[in-house]
């Protein structure tokens, strides 16, 4: 049985916004086990964004804990963050963020740069990460010359060329059109196929069908479960 790699405890996040307090996120218990494709969904305002926020130490919890690879997050600092968040985490974002004048190649080695590779390294693994998003005869084209499926896929592979313990999808499918989102989906399939953890927030039922799990949020809390 595979290890818990995401492990929440009574896990609560308060914002006390003109003087009330609004329960973003209200004791919510949860495991994710490594290698595992979960999709968090619900509404708008359940909660869903603030516990992403939380496993990509984007965000504090008030009060419980939040572990992850066997750290506790809730004592670090935010530098302690930055430097978990540029270990642990993969994004991939609806928006693309690639950098427009830059080959799929660079974007995808650029993150690298911050781990002191050497350039051949940082391009070395960059190509892999690309062929494993089938983007080995695109790697020196830039983002004008790629469709937004294509686009998409750089950022998936730049997400996972630092080795992250978790892939962490935020609407990854939200700008594509229905083919494409196939697409996308197709290759977070062969990602988790090949043991890679993935986290994938959405709103959409038929993107969320496609994870092994559904965890769904309401009101701040987790309402249901369904394999």
């Amino acid at each position: 049985m595979s290890a818990p790699l995401i492990q929440a405890r009574a896990l609560t996040r308060t914002y006390h916004p003109g003087g009330g307090d609004v329960h973003a996120l209200d004791g919510v218990d949860a495991v994710i086990n490594t290698g595992e494709y979960v999709a968090v969904m619900g509404p708008s305002g359940s909660g869903k964004s603030t516990f992403m926020n939380m496993v990509g130490a984007l965000d504090r919890p008030s009060a419980g804990e939040l572990v992850i690879a066997g750290e506790a997050l809730s004592a670090k600092s935010p530098d302690q963050l930055a430097d978990f968040r540029n270990r642990q985490i993969g994004f991939v974002f609806q928006q693309f963020n690639l950098l427009p004048r830059t080959t799929a190649l660079d974007n995808v080695a650029l993150p690298l740069l911050y781990r002191g590779l050497s350039l051949n390294r940082r391009r070395e693994k960059a190509a892999e990460c690309l062929r494993m998003v089938g983007l080995d005869e695109r790697m020196n084209h830039h983002p004008s010359q790629l469709s937004g499926g294509q686009q998409q896929r750089v950022a998936i592979a730049r997400a996972l060329a630092g080795e992250p313990a978790i892939l962490l999808a935020d609407e990854p499918t939200g700008a594509l059109d229905s083919q494409t989102t196939i697409e996308v989906l197709d290759i977070l399939d062969q990602l988790t196929a090949r043991g890679i953890t993935i986290v994938l927030v959405t709103h959409e039922k038929e993107v969320g069908a496609r994870a092994e799990r559904r965890i769904l949020f309401r009101d701040g809390r987790i309402v249901e479960e369904n394999p």
